[in-house]
């Protein structure tokens, strides 16, 4: 059975190359994301002109939706579940005020209980022993902020808006 041109293209012969045939949109947007270059200046971008509160004073008094976070415990680096987590919550966050709501996002970190006593306790080893409770409680707050301030900026990085300071 003989090829049959398209309709429009008389010139018997080779078909024209794919691409020719789609009507596709003209655009100087770069087709590599260059993420390693790019996300660093998005995110200075994001923090000079303070995003996070010039959208929070566009929606001010409009209707509110709250959205109760559980925070995660402040033991370590974040994993995928954080970021799974985080992210979602980001997103439900974001569409619900780009709907028009006044839908702030103050996060949280768990910092008190047994996983972040068991890891100092791992660190302090038996030295433990000799430490008075106070002293025992120092180290705690020391080892939760060194996360708190991990974490957070790993959400940031992640694009997580948030009221994070």
């Amino acid at each position: 059975m003989p090829v049959v041109p398209p309709p429009g293209n008389e010139t018997p012969g080779p078909w024209p190359p794919l691409k020719e045939t789609l009507s596709l949109p003209r655009t100087d947007f770069a087709m590599k994301a260059n993420l390693p270059q790019n996300e660093p200046k998005r995110l200075e971008a994001w923090r000079q002109t303070d995003l996070y509160a010039r959208i929070r004073q566009a929606r001010h008094g409009r209707p509110r939706y709250v959205l109760h976070d559980g925070p995660p415990y402040a033991n370590g680096p974040l994993h995928l579940g954080h970021a799974l987590n985080k992210c979602l919550k980001d997103f439900i966050v974001k569409s619900k005020t780009m709907a028009g709501f006044d839908a702030p996002y103050v996060p949280g970190f768990d910092c008190h209980g047994l996983p972040i006593e068991i890891k100092v306790d791992e660190q302090l080893d038996r030295k433990k022993l000799d430490l008075p409770a106070a002293e025992f409680l120092r180290h705690c707050r020391e080892y939760a902020q060194k996360y708190v301030d991990l974490q957070t900026s790993q959400f940031v990085r992640l694009g997580v808006f948030g009221r994070w300071q």
